[in-house]
């Protein structure tokens, strides 16, 4: 497997771990896969940080393993340089459709692979 493929690949690892209900509900667990300067958009159009994130992710959908969870499809990725990777998705979460746009980042491999920067856009119902 080549270089940048197998960076590809170890970024949708990183975000399917990010979907794990188990991941999700530790602030342990998803703080080694968020980078420290990750910045998200939401669905909703609000704004979030690092700090932000791990302090309500637990209490988001799909952190519960009695409740939905994200069934991801149409996940690829690219390598845009050395150490950044962009993936680009779609999630159902029980019965609305999102698409996802998000960089991750690896600043060297003690850390690993991180989210660096995550964009969500509800689908409404019809859309394609």
């Amino acid at each position: 497997m080549d270089a940048a493929k197998d960076d590809v690949n170890q970024a949708i690892a990183g975000e399917l771990q990010l979907m794990d209900p188990r991941v999700r509900a530790s602030r342990e667990r998803a703080a080694q896969l968020l980078d420290p300067e990750f910045v998200e958009v939401g669905g909703s159009g609000r704004r979030w940080t690092y700090e932000s994130m791990l302090a309500e992710l637990a209490d988001h959908p799909g952190s519960s393993a009695e409740g939905p969870r994200y069934e991801p499809s149409e996940i690829s990725g690219v390598l845009l340089a050395p150490g950044l990777v962009h993936l680009t998705f779609e999630t159902m979460l029980g019965e609305h459709r999102t698409r996802h746009s998000s960089i991750w980042r690896k600043r060297d491999n003690a850390a690993g692979w991180r989210m660096y920067y995550h964009q969500a856009t509800r689908v409404p119902p019809g859309v394609n």
